[in-house]
């Protein structure tokens, strides 16, 4: 994984939602890459309620960061254009729900403007990205969820970097993120498997100094990119 960037991106599920532009301003002054925004909005593909475009609008009038949209939704192509519109950079969709319209998701999300990425559960094959990432027009990014999508706060599951080491040894300049239960703890697992793009929500937000967990998650990708001797 030489050479592929280390992107550290606190997830805005765990920040205080009565002052979300302040919090993103702390996290990317704390040296965060990107925010990381779940969007669960239909009460389908996950039994949860956060934000959707409106709250994406807003925040993106107070802050210029990358806006890492993570979509747990049943019919995510119903989302692109209200969150171009409202500023969105990121757009991950989840593989379950679109072996029948990646390619057209794909498009779309370019067409305006935004970066495609895909989502595999904990129980899903990492061969079902396979396609999306080998296609003539790609993915950019693949999301290992290493805890069930839906709730914050879950334990980080170890047995997902068998996939994120397959993706890693196929794809060796990938953006391979990893969301769930990362911090301190977990993140050289994590790293040494071929993770770069780092999602972490109460390890960051729960910190006294945020600034010192996200410079240590980054260093552990770092490290892991150094030859071994």
């Amino acid at each position: 994984m030489a050479g592929v960037k280390a992107k550290i991106a606190p997830s805005m599920l765990s920040s205080d939602f009565a002052n979300l532009a302040s919090e993103a301003e702390r996290m990317l002054s704390s040296g965060a890459d990107w925010l990381h925004m779940d969007i669960m909005v239909d009460l389908h593909f996950v039994p949860n309620l956060t934000i959707g475009a409106p709250v994406i609008e807003s925040l993106r009038k107070h802050t210029k960061g990358y806006l890492d949209c993570h979509l747990m939704v049943t019919n995510p192509i119903d989302y692109i254009d209200p969150l171009s519109k409202a500023g969105a950079s990121g757009f991950t969709f989840h593989v379950e729900v679109a072996k029948d319209n990646w390619q057209e998701l794909i498009q779309k999300i370019k067409s305006k403007g935004m970066h495609p990425g895909v989502a595999l559960k904990p129980n899903t094959p990492v061969e079902e990205v396979y396609p999306l990432v080998e296609h003539e027009d790609p993915v950019e990014l693949v999301l290992v969820m290493t805890v069930e999508p839906g709730f914050g706060g879950q334990k980080f599951m170890p047995e997902m970097m068998e996939k994120v080491r397959s993706l890693r040894n196929k794809y060796p300049t990938l953006d391979i993120e990893v969301d769930g239960g990362l911090g301190p703890a977990t993140i050289d697992v994590a790293a040494s498997a071929g993770a770069n793009c780092i999602v972490a929500g109460s390890s960051v937000f729960g910190a006294a100094v945020p600034a010192q967990v996200i410079s240590t998650l980054r260093n552990s990708v770092e490290a892991a990119q150094l030859p071994s001797s």
